[in-house]
């Protein structure tokens, strides 16, 4: 009975580190994609960095973006933890230390820019680092403040799309680049940068996510579903149909796995039943034991008791 209590603390111990972990690790690629390629090139992004550095550039460099974007936080997470609580935040509040603190070393240590005379390939290149960075970020529930709080504090009390309503301010905050360069090039630069950040996130995420569904067809297929549970360590569900075409019942495999192991999956088919029809399908998410775990809260009505 001991050990079988040890096991899930354990798990979760190891889980928890490890989000710390990830986050830390997509901090430090943001910060270099935004201080080695974006900054150099006098380029603004989107988020609180952006009007950090939008701060920093109408200052001639007297208000250091990292300045900037810690108090604005400050303020944020102030207000926020009131509104939103403690443990919604706490994630946050690491990444925004710690982002604060990257910055400021990332300064110091790339003092010039680390692509030269090709400001719209360093902001791309920035943009697929801050991206990825971002990505990796959400994957672990962690967020970089700034806008994610002024968005989570209107979302509690407004249905808006989280989505659409950072995008709103982030075209915002790239417009306002005009009002300091006077040029409509740094405006389409930005924009490109937003393009490309986007792209890079859902990649990220979805890369992370992605599972694929297979629907098999065969004579064998209790050894194939034997061997799927058995050797690839997956469930699988085994339907009835009929082939119209020759009106005979037939039975048909469905399998949810990981994209990774799809390769895989096949080969095994093949050797056990090489006439096999398999038809894959992309799965944005799965969720459930062996895939990703299903973090939702049920809302409590007062005055009634939820199942």
């Amino acid at each position: 009975m001991e050990n079988s209590d040890k096991k899930p603390m354990q798990y979760l111990k190891t889980f928890y580190w490890r989000d710390y972990l990830y986050i830390t690790c997509g901090l430090a690629l943001y910060a270099v994609g935004l201080i080695g390629f974006i900054k150099p090139v006098g380029i603004v992004t989107g988020g609180l960095a952006g009007l950090a550095l939008l701060v920093e550039y109408a200052t001639a460099g007297s208000i250091p973006l990292q300045t900037t974007y810690f108090l604005v936080n400050l303020l944020l997470l102030l207000v926020a933890l009131k509104i939103l609580g403690v443990k919604f935040l706490i994630k946050t509040i690491y990444g925004v230390l710690l982002l604060t603190f990257l910055l400021t070393f990332m300064q110091s240590v790339i003092t010039k820019p680390l692509i030269e005379e090709e400001p719209l390939m360093s902001a791309i290149i920035g943009a697929m680092l801050c991206g990825a960075g971002i990505g990796v970020v959400f994957n672990s529930n962690g967020s970089t403040g700034g806008t994610d709080i002024v968005v989570a504090i209107i979302n509690k009390y407004k249905n808006i799309a989280f989505g659409r309503m950072m995008m709103f301010l982030d075209l915002i905050i790239v417009s306002m680049s005009y009002f300091v360069f006077q040029d409509f090039i740094k405006i389409v630069h930005g924009l490109i940068v937003l393009g490309v950040m986007t792209y890079t996130i859902d990649m990220v995420i979805n890369g992370f996510r992605q599972s694929v569904q297979l629907l098999i067809m065969s004579h064998k297929y209790e050894e194939i579903a034997d061997m799927i549970n058995r050797d690839m360590k997956r469930g699988c569900t085994v339907l009835d149909g009929v082939g119209w075409y020759t009106k005979q019942a037939a039975k048909v495999i469905l399998v949810l796995a990981r994209r990774s192991e799809a390769t895989e999956l096949y080969r095994r088919i093949r050797d056990i039943d090489d006439k096999a029809f398999i038809s894959q399908s992309v799965v944005r998410a799965v969720y459930g034991r062996g895939f990703d775990e299903l973090k939702t809260k049920i809302k409590k009505t007062p005055g009634k008791s939820n199942p």
